[in-house]
């Protein structure tokens, strides 16, 4: 008799709460190795591929593609190995109860004992509680033996508990149906895993003892609160009248990637006083830089790599720009190195991957830099690692066609610079009028770290590398 294990959701690090299914890459009846990929999900950061720490037949998957599911929300559960005891006319009852229970769910009447432990082969554990697996795969970065939600073992108290045994057992893997209609719950522990759910009803004043959601055990989720606020608001609102009433629009979730972005660019403007500053800059000599660099042999370097290494040094002349504000201690924290962030515009919304130490970089080490991560973005491979940390962001909008802008700093940092795109104009050059390569560069910056002295004289630096690159060669 196999024993069924149930896989949570992992916690995938960098504080991430929730994840949305992107594609199931196992279905019901198939066999899975151990650290075999089985789901695709989408974080606010970036798409991980989750590896089950168990080996066996999958009996159930829990959320369709495109459902949200908090951290420890069961994902699937999987048939392992033989009986623990070995006895062959067993009762099936405690397979039933030995399906892990959410944290904090209410439902099942019984004691809670220790996570149980199966004898595999030569005697050892087959399989090891979600909470306590260490299988060494990666994902994208964490290793599987992160502390997740732990598998718990529910003793029956009473008869009839003990009297559904078998057929609660033969419905282990058909949980999922039979709960998908809200209903008025019983008083008690509310079966609410993550404190986003929590905050949203509070906010919606929701009473999330008279919900019972559509996840394993009643489980209420994300959807459900934003269903029950939804038939409230429907409620509550007048029902308009043909004439009155115009097209429906579609609604786009703020989810994943964009609602990240979105949370990110409303603190951005909510905390940051922000200014901007903006000068033209004859690119003519730079543009001829490069080219005699790329014809010189060896590999090609990239303009952003070479605007890239002009920042570093401005950086260096004014480190109060690569620094971040401690609004609870009132401090401004400046960095000693400078991780650059560069904005890249993917299927998925816009990224910002973060090159780290660029400080120390040469040229031709941050070309190869950028094109890694700018694939890396266009695949969705990016992991959470490359896309945090940064301490100063070059923002290239150029390569959309504009000339000018002024970038939203991205939170935390103090600064960003912007560049438009490099076209010939008429221009003023060695006292005559002259057909050169012109370039807008922008200054976004946190009025808070310095005053608007220091960043002219940033954004002046910048702009006389770009004009003479041999004032570059100063600092190297």
């Amino acid at each position: 008799m196999a024993q069924v294990l149930e896989f949570r959701l992992p916690d995938l690090g960098e504080g991430l709460t929730e994840a949305e299914i992107v594609r199931w890459l196992v279905s019901v009846g198939d066999v899975v190795a151990v650290d075999q990929p089985v789901v695709e999900v989408e974080t606010a950061k970036a798409m991980v591929e989750v590896p089950c720490p168990y080996g066996g037949v999958v009996t159930a998957r829990f959320g369709e593609e495109g459902t949200e599911l908090p951290v420890g929300a069961p994902l699937l559960t999987v048939a392992v190995g033989a009986a623990a005891d070995g006895t062959a006319g067993a009762a099936p009852a405690p397979a039933a109860a030995e399906a892990a229970e959410p944290a904090g769910t209410a439902g099942t009447a019984g004691t809670v004992e220790g996570a149980e432990k199966a004898p595999g082969k030569s005697g050892e554990s087959a399989a090891k509680p979600a909470g306590e697996s260490s299988s060494g795969n990666v994902l994208v970065g964490y290793g599987t033996g992160a502390p997740v939600a732990r598998r718990r073992r529910v003793r029956p108290d009473s008869a009839a508990a003990s009297a559904a045994g078998p057929a609660a057992s033969a419905q282990t893997a058909q949980a999922v149906p039979s709960m998908q209609t809200m209903q008025t719950a019983q008083a008690g522990p509310v079966p609410v895993i993550s404190p986003l759910v929590r905050r949203l009803a509070r906010e919606n004043g929701l009473d999330l003892q008279r919900m019972t959601g559509s996840g394993p055990d009643g489980l209420i989720m994300r959807s459900d609160v934003e269903h029950a606020v939804q038939a409230a608001a429907t409620e509550a609102r007048p029902v308009p009248t043909a004439a009155a009433s115009g097209p429906v629009g579609e609604r786009v979730p703020l989810r994943g990637v964009r609602g990240a972005v979105a949370d990110k660019l409303s603190r951005s403007r909510t905390e940051i006083p922000d200014a901007t500053c903006w000068v033209d800059a004859d690119a003519t000599e730079l543009m001829a830089a490069r080219a005699a660099m790329n014809a010189a042999g060896g590999p090609k370097v990239s303009l952003i790599a070479l605007l890239a290494r002009i920042c570093t040094a401005a950086l260096a002349r004014h480190p109060e720009l690569n620094s971040t504000v401690d609004t609870a201690a009132r401090e401004i924290v400046r960095l000693p190195s400078v991780h650059l962030g560069f904005a890249a515009q993917t299927e998925r919304g816009l990224v910002v991957p973060v090159i780290r130490d660029a400080h120390a970089r040469s040229v031709e080490s941050l070309t190869e830099e950028f094109a890694r991560l700018t694939e890396a973005a266009r695949r969705s491979a990016l992991t959470p690692a490359e896309l945090t940390g940064g301490t100063f962001t070059l923002n290239n909008y150029g390569v959309f066609g504009v000339d000018g802008s002024t970038p939203i700093i991205n939170h935390p940092e103090a600064a960003m610079l912007g560049v438009g795109r490099i076209v010939p104009k008429p221009w003023v050059h060695q006292g005559e009028l002259a057909v050169r390569q012109v370039v807008q560069l922008s200054l976004t910056f946190d009025h808070r770290v310095c005053d608007g002295g220091t960043a002219g004289g940033f954004l002046r630096y910048v702009a006389d590398c770009v004009e003479h690159p041999a004032v570059l060669l100063r600092t190297l």
